[in-house]
């Protein structure tokens, strides 16, 4: 059986922009995944309990310890220090010049049998989809073993990781279909607002509702990619 193994892939360029696969050197042995949804209590005078009020999602974590060892080539004087390949895990977690912030990664591990790949079609694209998008948000180095000459040859990282995603990309992700709540619309080529209208509302003649919401002067000039607050139609 074919090791497959665990791996960051660098999704912005950085210093060294011919490295953009980092290889785990050992898979780790498990790794914890953490989503949340934030609410609200909202008091109401005479009930037992407060009502709970959805506020927004919480960007989820992904935890893990990784080892990395450079005893293959030896102990002694000339031994290859494992900095050299936990350097690189380091470096997800540093300030890119170019980008002014740390780089978007991928781990991967599993393909598409990856923790959140199989969310029902319900949810609509918020899987994982194979894959964790994120920002390194921490990296805690502890070396274990050194040559005589104080060289580190064995480690343990533990990283912990933030999910990302753009605005354009979670609301993509989300495909909020109810017509009695607000919600977003991102522009395709070829949208004009009776079309959107027909496909929130049912009811292509309720345009008007989005051309008001959004300060629209010129129902057929809209920009693909711009942002549309639909609002819900009383």
């Amino acid at each position: 059986m074919t090791l497959v193994p665990a791996q960051f892939v660098r999704l912005t360029p950085g210093l060294k922009p011919t490295v953009s696969v980092i290889p785990c050197q050992f898979n780790p042995t498990e790794y914890t995944l953490t989503k949340a949804a934030q609410t609200a209590e909202l008091a109401i005078p005479g009930l037992d309990s407060p009502l709970l009020q959805f506020v927004r999602g919480q960007a989820g974590t992904l935890t893990a310890d990784l080892f990395f060892d450079s005893t293959d080539g030896g102990t002694g004087e000339g031994a290859t220090a494992v900095t050299r390949r936990t350097d690189l895990v380091y470096e997800l977690v540093k300030i890119d010049p170019a980008t002014h912030a740390p780089p978007v990664c991928d781990f991967t591990w599993g393909g598409q049998d990856f923790p959140g790949s199989h969310i029902d079609y319900h949810y609509g694209d918020q899987t994982l989809q194979g894959h964790f998008r994120c920002i390194v948000e921490s990296v805690r180095q502890r070396f274990t073993m050194f040559n005589p000459s104080g060289v580190p040859l064995r480690a343990t990282l533990s990283v912990s990781l933030r999910e990302y995603a753009t605005l354009l990309e979670q609301i993509k992700q989300l495909k909020l279909q109810s017509a009695d709540h607000t919600h977003t619309h991102v522009v395709a080529n070829g949208d004009t607002l009776t079309r959107i209208a027909a496909s929130v509302y049912g009811d292509p003649r309720q345009w008007r509702f989005i051309a008001d919401a959004n300060a629209i002067d010129d129902p057929l000039a809209l920009v693909p990619g711009a942002l549309l607050v639909v609002p819900p139609v009383s």
